[in-house]
């Protein structure tokens, strides 16, 4: 149901009743379960590094220490959804808070930057000064590091699918998307990624002696690592750029309905306020022009355009 503006003749102006609120269908369902997830993280944090220094395994204390940097880059995701919501009303955001998991998911893509590079040199390294590896230990600490990171991929999996038929396609796969809960997704795969590879390793290790593997695959896991981290960043820059994706169709519906009715669109703006919602100035031109609201009536067909504004001008004779 679209709530706008609709700004008609000599510049006379028709307002519907309308609000900002511009967050996901699943906001609160996925801030709940990234808090989730924060918890577990923190727990095994602690857990680690308690036993760690009690059984004297540095394997154990490093990998806490890991799981640390992991729970402050979910907290990234966390604290968005819960500002978004609290300002979700706030007028002083001209539209809503809806990009602000679109701004957390852009500073974790970053963070995943840096945690992709820094995987690469530690690797890099490695093979310059090849240290001594307790198979056994470092084995079973992947294998708990693992487990926990795919009970939090699972919680942070975005299974909602929309089922709205509208005729409206995304080109990029990722338009209408939780940006933020995606970012926080492919954070724990990252970590999930680094374990399976780690288990590879020692596990090859162990039996042939290659300690070269080690950071080997570790560079390998960087490189995917910092591919995941480059499709974020892309994504969730254009969002905040007001970029439409190529594939995007939402404009070309826009003008189809307005031709239909007559009219020639002029100037037309259409951007992303929040996951599943678009906003779009439309400025027509007709032989034979109808009040703001019938047009707006006519796009209500497209269920992600949430705000809009509509001019309307009678063609100069």
């Amino acid at each position: 149901m679209i709530d706008g503006h609709a700004h008609g003749h000599g510049g006379g102006t028709m307002k519907a009743a309308h609000t900002h609120l511009f967050l996901g269908d699943n906001h609160h369902r996925n801030e709940r379960r990234t808090w989730l997830v924060i918890a577990i993280t923190t727990t095994m944090m602690v857990v680690e590094i308690v036993a760690g220094n009690m059984f004297g395994s540095m394997a154990l204390v490093a990998d806490g220490w890991h799981m640390s940097t992991h729970a402050a880059a979910l907290l990234i995701a966390a604290l968005a959804y819960l500002y978004a919501r609290k300002q979700a009303n706030n007028r002083r955001f001209s539209f809503g808070t809806g990009k602000l998991g679109d701004l957390a998911g852009f500073a974790s893509a970053v963070v995943l930057a840096l945690v992709a590079l820094l995987i690469g040199w530690e690797s890099v390294l490695r093979f310059q000064s090849p240290i001594a590896i307790d198979f056994g230990e470092a084995m079973f600490v992947a294998v708990i590091g693992l487990i926990v990171n795919l009970v939090c991929a699972w919680l942070l999996k975005d299974d909602h699918h929309h089922g709205h038929d509208h005729g409206h396609h995304h080109g990029d796969g990722h338009a209408g998307h939780d940006q933020n809960l995606r970012a926080a997704y492919l954070h724990v795969l990252a970590d999930a990624l680094t374990s399976v590879l780690a288990i590879a390793a020692l596990a090859l290790g162990s039996v042939y002696g290659w300690l070269w593997l080690d950071p080997a695959i570790g560079i390998v896991g960087g490189l995917v690592i910092a591919r995941w981290s480059w499709g974020l960043i892309r994504d969730t820059g254009s969002v905040l750029l007001d970029y439409i994706p190529e594939g995007e169709d939402l404009p070309e519906e826009i003008e189809a309905i307005i031709a239909k009715e007559g009219g020639e669109i002029v100037d037309l703006h259409v951007w992303q306020l929040g996951p599943g919602h678009h906003g779009a100035i439309v400025s027509i031109v007709t032989d034979h022009p109808r009040a703001p609201s019938h047009y707006r009536d006519k796009l209500a067909v497209i269920h992600d355009l949430s705000h809009v504004t509509v001019e309307v001008e009678a063609r100069a004779a």
